[in-house]
């Protein structure tokens, strides 16, 4: 059920408005699940939005009548019949826009038959997803119960995670405290990998045992409200074998964590946060082993707006929501990632996971 409050949505939509009469724009069909969940609190699978100067209109078919009238205060609910061109067309006219924009996003398919209704189309990349780098206070309240969950639902399962433990088994068990701390969405596939395949950073988990000398890099995430949560965490199971170059590995990538969050504050580029952590690994030889950017922003969608690269200099803003997660991936040996979820202060990161970074060797 929607807990937004009313007023947060006038102010998203009133920016929205604001965005698109600069662009001479007076109707915009927003199409993207996510942006209309974003503006109307709608959370169903199928719906869309026409906004005009003055009009709110969501269309949704007859599964979700009820849902949404209960989720979407103060807006018109037309129930489409399977004609949604021409319920856009007719919406159009009655309501005289001139000029209507839409998501880029939208398939080429639709685009097609939009092409057909004969308006003045003007495609808009970004345009919602670029109100939603800076997160509200309703927002930032659902990322760290997100990340609370996420964290209560690792620590539950650490116990487990021990020498002959399968990877599977580690993951289902963390999927299973996942929904149990209130998560009614994973995120996103958890990863264990152990061993060797610690070195795919995104390997997916098999049924090989945890053994003795493995780096086991475990990422998951939580869930609350439709917000996400998105952390890494390596461990090193202990016992025989020369552990002195994983352990050294695993300190590079803590060292880096660690410079790159600190270079975090409003106005600096994304590209130098990820230079930061990244200068570090490479000084260190291990430059060609961290081949993945250093965060990402993560909110109604797990990766989103901005993306923390080295091919990505955008002006960080404060209220920003984003990952930092330097890796090193030897293949042979083994990988190690840490990644923590920070917000953007005035001059500083406020760091929201608190699970302890240290090397623990179980």
């Amino acid at each position: 059920m929607n807990s937004t409050p009313i007023n947060i949505y006038t102010s998203r939509l009133n920016k929205i408005r604001q965005a698109l009469r600069k662009k001479g724009i007076d109707g915009f069909l927003v199409t993207d699940l996510n942006n209309v969940r974003y503006l109307a609190g709608f959370s169903g699978t199928a719906g869309f939005i026409l906004l005009t100067e003055k009009k709110n209109i969501f269309i949704t078919d007859f599964r979700y009548k009820e849902q949404s009238e209960k989720e979407i205060k103060g807006w018109e609910i037309i129930i489409e019949n399977g004609n949604r061109l021409k319920i856009i067309e007719n919406l159009s006219k009655k309501t005289r826009v001139t000029k209507l924009g839409f998501e880029s996003s939208v398939s080429y398919d639709f685009f097609k038959r939009l092409s057909g209704i004969h308006i003045n189309l003007s495609g808009q990349k970004g345009l919602v997803e670029k109100l939603r780098e800076i997160k509200d206070g309703s927002e930032i309240y659902s990322i760290k119960e997100a990340v609370l969950r996420a964290e209560a639902a690792y620590l539950d399962v650490k116990p487990f995670i021990r020498k002959g433990m399968r990877e599977t088994a580690i993951a289902l068990r963390l999927e299973e405290r996942l929904r149990r701390r209130g998560c009614s969405r994973i995120p996103f596939d958890i990863i264990v990998a152990s061993g060797p395949h610690s070195a795919m950073p995104h390997a997916r988990p098999t049924e090989k045992k945890l053994r003795e000398g493995d780096l086991v890099i475990i990422d998951w995430g939580g869930e609350a409200n439709g917000y996400y949560s998105d952390m890494t965490r390596t461990i090193l199971i202990g016992g025989a074998g020369n552990l002195s170059r994983k352990k050294e590995i695993y300190q590079i990538v803590l060292e880096a964590n660690k410079r790159a969050i600190s270079c975090i504050s409003q106005g600096v580029r994304s590209k130098e946060i990820d230079e930061a952590g990244r200068g570090l690994i490479r000084k260190a030889g291990y430059g060609d082993f961290f081949g993945h950017g250093s965060g990402h922003g993560v909110g109604m969608q797990i990766h989103e707006a901005p993306r923390i690269s080295w091919n990505k200099s955008v002006r960080i803003r404060e209220n920003m929501v984003f990952t930092i997660e330097p890796g090193i991936y030897v293949p042979g040996v083994g990988g190690v990632r840490i990644e923590d979820m920070v917000i953007v202060r005035e001059k500083k990161a406020e760091v929201m996971t608190s699970l302890k970074k240290d090397l623990e060797i179980v």
